[in-house]
């Protein structure tokens, strides 16, 4: 079982930026990658970022750039950096742990970009 309990989000003004933190609990361990997805109302979910278990970042086309993964391993922590929002950033973000067995969710954290 693993437990993620995503925080940071909220209000910010376009081009402002936030700081998203997901902690982990449970059966985590370094080789995990742990990472980013976001919904927005009405859309599917969509992949925003991760950090793999060999210490490499991925992010979409849309973030990049913008947004910085990172991962504190001694705190079973990842974060994400926001900067430069813009109103399509509008979104609950999940963290997630991805494995083979299955797909580990956080309960997700709103972000909203207003202008």
């Amino acid at each position: 079982q693993v437990q993620l309990v995503e925080s940071g989000g909220g209000l910010v003004q376009v081009g402002g930026s936030l700081r998203l933190s997901c902690a982990a609990s449970g059966s985590i361990s370094g080789i995990d990658s742990m990472g980013w997805y976001r919904q927005a109302a009405g859309k599917q979910r969509e992949f925003v970022a991760e950090f793999t278990s060999d210490g490499s970042t991925n992010y979409a086309d849309s973030v990049k750039g913008r947004f910085t993964v990172s991962r504190d391993n001694a705190k079973n922590t990842v974060y994400l950096q926001m900067n430069s929002l813009k109103p399509e950033d509008t979104a609950v973000y999940y963290c997630t742990v991805p494995r083979i067995a299955r797909t580990w969710w956080g309960q997700g954290t709103q972000v909203t970009v207003f202008s």
